[in-house]
């Protein structure tokens, strides 16, 4: 099962939050079969929104995390519950691009980097609160960490990874939000930026070793203690009652149509791809008798 952990300095200056994420990123490319390039970004997005989503204090709230750079990839959408349940997709999965000539897979060029990274959290009030930045490279862990800057006015290294293996798999796949919190004093900087040099890609961390050996990593030297851990995973919400409600604006004339072919109503969610079928007679039935 994937994790979420939560874990603070000793002296309260630097909160961290980290997540393992491989199973919630395979089971997202096998819902979508997406390609290694939208593999990772999703697998990215997917692993920042855990760690947004978390952070909501009300529990039927949400975050939508939106990203569009302009790149063949198109639109990443992805979802996450107060708990760090995330679910998503990537508009165009089957996007494949030749590797960096580091070797390392292109996400910055299949994302693109005209474009914006929005996040909307609702948290159950009359509006959602909506904030959005324009993307510096696509890569994604760089433009959070100026969304947290400019939107959240913190201090943020956001960190995300996903490991592909050679048969498209995903052998590990998570990531860390690392926040310098008010009063914290700017020398603290030197050190977690060796750190985090020092740490290197996650996702090797992620592969060969625990989450929590993660964080003891990126806090050596601050004494870092755990204040939470939880299992996250990818979960869709999606159900007949809602279905039906999303299909309820097609209108009466178009479903007698449909009725008449002997065609049903087919509805495929977006985030699991479960497909829902309505015999639009019944429909049509449903909605007399109200």
């Amino acid at each position: 099962m994937d994790e979420l952990i939560r874990a603070v300095s000793q002296d309260g200056f630097i909160q961290i939050i980290a997540v393992s994420t491989r199973e919630i990123t395979e089971r997202a490319r096998q819902i979508h079969r997406t390609l290694p390039v939208a593999t990772a970004a999703l697998g990215r997005t997917l692993a920042a929104a855990a760690m947004i989503g978390s952070e909501m204090k009300v529990e039927e709230a949400s975050v939508t995390v939106r990203i569009n750079g302009g790149g063949p990839l198109g639109t990443i959408l992805v979802v996450s519950d107060s708990h760090g349940n995330v679910r998503g997709y990537v508009q165009n999965p089957h996007v494949d691009l030749p590797l960096r000539d580091d070797g390392k897979l292109d996400v910055g060029a299949a994302v693109g980097r005209d474009g914006l990274l929005t996040v909307i959290k609702d948290l159950g009030l009359k509006e959602p609160y909506v904030g959005s930045v324009a993307l510096v490279s696509g890569e994604i862990a760089e433009d959070f960490s100026v969304y947290f800057f400019e939107s959240e006015q913190t201090r943020s290294a956001v960190a995300l990874g996903v490991l592909v293996d050679r048969d498209q798999s995903v052998a590990a796949a998570g990531g860390y939000i690392l926040r310098l919190l008010p009063g914290a004093d700017d020398s603290l900087l030197d050190k977690l930026e060796q750190n985090i040099a020092e740490t290197g890609a996650v996702t090797a961390r992620l592969k060969d070793g625990s989450l929590e050996s993660l964080i003891y990593r990126v806090l050596d030297g601050f004494s870092p203690h755990i204040l939470e851990r939880r299992e996250i995973e990818y979960r869709c919400y999606c159900s007949e009652e809602r279905v039906l409600a999303a299909i309820a604006n097609v209108e009466d004339g178009e479903l007698k149509e449909m009725a008449e072919k002997g065609e049903p109503v087919e509805v495929t969610c977006q985030f699991c791809d479960r497909v829902y079928r309505f015999d639009p007679a019944e429909l049509l039935q449903k909605r007399a008798a109200k």
